[in-house]
């Protein structure tokens, strides 16, 4: 008979419809273990959340450890959650929430029965996690970002899966990081839903368990194979681990003799799954093979494999998935692979991955686009769409023909997209922010002047610009941000009004929800100060207001107005981060559960867990010129933010857009308009095409931009040449010079922040854009254009021709499925479940903290600088498995 092993996932799934849903009551009410260091009401705890529905299939759970402060360095800490329903239900995404300078890593176990049910408990010990054998189902470590199942592809748990817990295990490597005693409540979220999926993941481990690392030597290799002898699998991701040693780690699938790359990392990266060759699966009779190069430079005894900072470890896993009716999810191999196998590796194993900045950007956007479904959340650029901006040869250029008309727009002041991908604009009509729109007090100066009369909101075609719809007339004073939620409702600040205004869509201009006090600025839970923005939360709905010019605080409120809680910058930072000097700008990233500001006058860009308004991280880059005066927010290619800056007074840097990955803050690009330059850009918003727009205050104008391939220029034998890697075409018109801009200067909003508690905003005067020389006309031109006309006209009909001759020979080729007819022969060595903890105890010399069921993670205390980020969020495209040929 085969051996069944152990699943290696557990979750919480449960149907919507209160007959099919069978909750298991929480074991938290019991006794906590080292109440001494905890503190419920510093840390929200999300030990006894239920799952929060997105729609009928779709639900999510929270999973964080309920506000604990380790006492000594390389601590496990465990906590149990029962899964709430006993029938099938499946996991597509692991979103973590942590960060590499508090938590070393997160492992995530299945089992029947946990050491314990108290809140948490030490698992480094004795104790370990689970009563019976854990199986491991994601691992994160160094800033590794969220993993995103491929479409039809979930781990299964519930009623035939035998989970009846989930074990989050969290190792705290060095205890310096709480000095300050704060709590942590670092965990993840599971993306769950009920329908079936046709296709099960798995995990299967590779690991050496013996490899001694001699003092000095250059080169250690630690070698790993096993004879796979189950049904096929289709690796789609894989993950490398080791601690300081490891230079680089490889895994191969062996057939015939020859050696195919599953995935090569250097372990030194972002610990995160990157995507796996998608030509190469695993069927019965392969053999699956694993190497990690490490040096013993530097070491002045033996490193042996183990569980602390001094040990190190070698780790090679794959994620897959396999036929539901076949599914094994956890596999294992520690088998020491033959000096003769690995005579024949392929030499790439033994070339070590430096960690620059530059190869790790790059090696984050590896990877297959796929296709959104309906467990998506929040919109996303395509695929394709990411990969361009990602790439450098793709630059954000302007679209000089948007709009097609005039739209006479005041001051723009705020962007938004809505539910339809149109583009809002809030301007401020006939009304300008100047030196005496405020006293000192922040008081509004003009009332006599009335409400805008103008209509201040503008609904555009993001293609051609046309005014769609036009409402917000007699509403606002001096409008400042807008942002819409998934009702399609505006939410506006007022600077004037000092409010936060909920307003309809549907023309009526109504006010579903009013925040704050018209006229009269404070700094109380129910008064703004010139607020500034307004981020909503797409999942719970509760909003977030940066509370502005005067207060420089994020307050969060509830959907329907309710204050819930405020910060301020680095609130809960342990290093004491400086206070907000007007934070102008907000998004949520929906992708991450955080709010980022742009925090104006200090040059930066941070980033807040939404749900408690802890820290996360802060971008501010030479570049910015000392200011950011807005920001939006893609999860394309694993999270994009783009930015604009401001004039400084301080810097001779230009205005410009920007465009940063998130994860390594790296500037990909930057972008301003080509025939006039940005005056004051005030707000940035990026639409599903990948188009990104930007407000300007100063010029009364919107900008569009979109990817344009580059002609990179480069230099062969001397000659500078232009090179084209794509055949493109753009054929570009001579258009006349538009309308020449006003030359009175126009007065900014721009505000200096002073050191007072409540400082004085002074508008700056806008400087003065000289207006660029007219393009000649001619006739050559037109000759030239003509010319290369033809030549391009007569290439692309060669190529239609071509594709149309090709398309009906296209096929996909398949392998034929070898997995039916060997029942009987499928246990093997790499099928089974893993118990380190007893492992590491019987051999004399290594230690067994950390590793008890399955602790697979290092305990290596490295700190990277400030600049140290996470890795990309990758997604994997699951290809359908072979059609069987028998």
């Amino acid at each position: 008979m085969m051996r069944i092993p152990v699943f290696c996932v557990v979750v919480l799934a449960f149907f919507c419809h209160s007959d099919s849903l069978e909750i298991q009551p929480s074991l938290y009410g019991s006794t906590r273990s080292q109440e001494a260091i905890l503190n419920p009401s510093d840390c929200l705890s999300r030990t006894r959340q239920q799952p929060v529905f997105t729609n009928f299939h779709n639900f999510s759970v929270d999973l964080r450890m309920p506000g604990v402060t380790p006492t000594g360095s390389d601590t496990y800490l465990c906590m149990a959650y029962p899964v709430p329903t006993s029938r099938d239900a499946y996991i597509v995404d692991f979103i973590p929430h942590a960060s590499m300078d508090t938590v070393h890593h997160m492992l995530l176990f299945g089992c029947q029965t946990p050491v314990s049910t108290k809140s948490f408990w030490d698992c480094g010990s004795v104790q370990g996690t689970c009563e019976d054998v854990a199986s491991i189902m994601y691992a994160w470590a160094r800033n590794a970002p969220p993993t995103k199942l491929p479409k039809d592809v979930g781990f299964k748990v519930g009623r035939n899966s035998g989970m009846s817990y989930f074990v989050l295990q969290i190792h705290y490597g060095d205890v310096g990081a709480f000095r300050d005693h704060h709590k942590d409540c670092s965990g993840l979220s599971l993306r769950m839903t009920t329908k079936p999926q046709p296709f099960i993941a798995g995990i299967y481990l590779l690991m050496s368990v013996d490899t001694v690392i001699l003092p000095g030597k250059k080169v250690t290799n630690a070698d790993i194979a096993c004879d796979y002898s189950s049904y096929p699998i289709y690796p789609f991701a894989f993950r490398t681990h080791t601690h300081r040693l490891g230079k680089v780690v490889s895994g191969y699938r062996i057939r015939d003799g020859k050696w195919s790359l599953i995935g090569r990392q250097s372990p030194q990266l972002p610990q995160a799954f990157y995507p796996a060759n998608k030509d190469v699966d695993v069927k019965y009779g392969d053999t699956v093979a694993a190497r990690c190069m490490f040096t013993g430079e530097g070491r002045t005894s033996k490193t042996y494999i183990g569980g602390t900072s001094d040990d190190e470890m070698c780790n090679f896993y794959i994620m897959y998935y396999m036929d539901s009716k076949y599914a094994i999810p956890y596999m294992n191999c520690m088998e020491t692979g033959s000096k003769e196998l690995f005579e024949h590796i392929p030499a790439e194993a033994n070339v070590p991955i430096t960690a620059s900045p530059d190869q790790m950007n790059s090696m984050m956007h590896m990877g297959h686009s796929t296709g959104t479904d309906d467990r998506d959340h929040g919109s996303m650029l395509d695929g394709n769409k990411a990969d361009k901006i990602l790439d450098p040869d793709f630059h954000l250029e302007q679209v000089t023909a948007w709009p097609q008309g005039s739209l006479q727009l005041g001051q723009v002041s705020g962007l938004a997209v809505d539910s339809d991908s149109n583009l809002v604009i809030f301007h401020r009509g006939d009304h300008h922010w100047g030196a005496d729109s405020f006293n000192s007090q922040a008081r509004y100066q003009q009332r006599s002047l009335g409400p805008i009369q103008q209509s201040t909101i503008l609904v555009v075609d993001p293609a051609k610009g046309n005014i769609l719809k036009a409402s917000g007339r007699n509403m606002f004073y001096l409008p400042h941000g807008i942002t819409t939620d998934k009702e399609n409702n505006y939410w506006v600040t007022d600077v004037a009004l000092h409010q936060v205004l909920k307003v309809s869509s549907d023309g009526r201009d109504q006010v579903l929800v009013k925040l704050g006090e018209a006229f009269t600025p404070g700094s109380d839970n129910d008064h703004f100060c010139k607020p500034t923005d307004v981020a909503v939360d797409t999942e719970t709905g509760n909003i977030f207001v940066s509370d502005g010019y005067c207060n420089s605080r994020i307050i969060k409120f509830s959907a329907d107005g309710k204050y819930l809680s405020e910060w301020g910058a680095g609130s809960s930072d342990r290093r004491r981060r400086i206070p907000f000097r007007i934070p102008h700008s907000l998004v949520f990233l929906p992708d991450r559960k955080e709010v980022c500001v742009a925090d104006r006058e200090n040059g930066r860009i941070q980033c807040f867990i939404a749900q408690t308004g802890e820290f996360v991280k802060e971008i501010k880059k030479e570049e910015f010129g000392g200011e950011v005066f807005a920001i939006t927010y893609s999860p394309a290619g694993g999270g994009l933010i783009f930015a604009v800056n401001g004039e400084s007074p301080f810097r001779s840097v230009p205005v410009s857009g920007f465009v940063i990955n998130y994860s390594t803050k790296d500037i990909l690009d930057t972008f301003s308009p080509n025939k006039k330059d940005f005056k004051m850009p005030h707000d940035i918003v990026e639409t599903k095409d990948g188009s990104v727009f930007v407000g300007d205050a100063g010029s009364q104008s919107v900008f569009k931009f979109t990817t344009l391939k580059l002609h990179r220029s480069v230099k062969k034998a001397g000659i500078k040449v232009e090179e084209l890697e794509e055949m493109e075409a753009f054929v570009r018109t001579n258009v006349s010079p538009g309308d020449n801009m006003l030359k009175t200067a126009v007065v900014q909003e721009k505000q200096t922040a002073s050191k007072q508690t409540q400082p004085e905003a002074k508008p700056k005067e806008e400087k003065k854009s000289a207006a660029k020389p007219n393009i000649e006309k001619g006739v050559l031109p037109a000759i030239v254009t003509t010319l290369l006309l033809i030549p391009l006209l007569v290439v692309i009909s060669i190529g239609l021709f071509i594709c149309w001759k090709k398309n009906s020979q296209c096929e996909v080729k398949t392998e034929p499925n070898t997995g039916v007819g060997i029942l009987g022969k499928i246990r093997g060595k790499a099928v089974g479940s893993l118990n380190l903890g007893n492992f590491f105890a019987s051999h004399k010399g290594y230690s067994r903290q950390g590793f008890d069921q399955l602790s697979t993670e290092g305990s290596d205390q490295e700190r990277n600088d400030e600049d140290s980020s996470d890795s990309e969020n990758e997604e994997y495209s699951a290809l359908p498995p072979p059609q069987s040929s028998s």
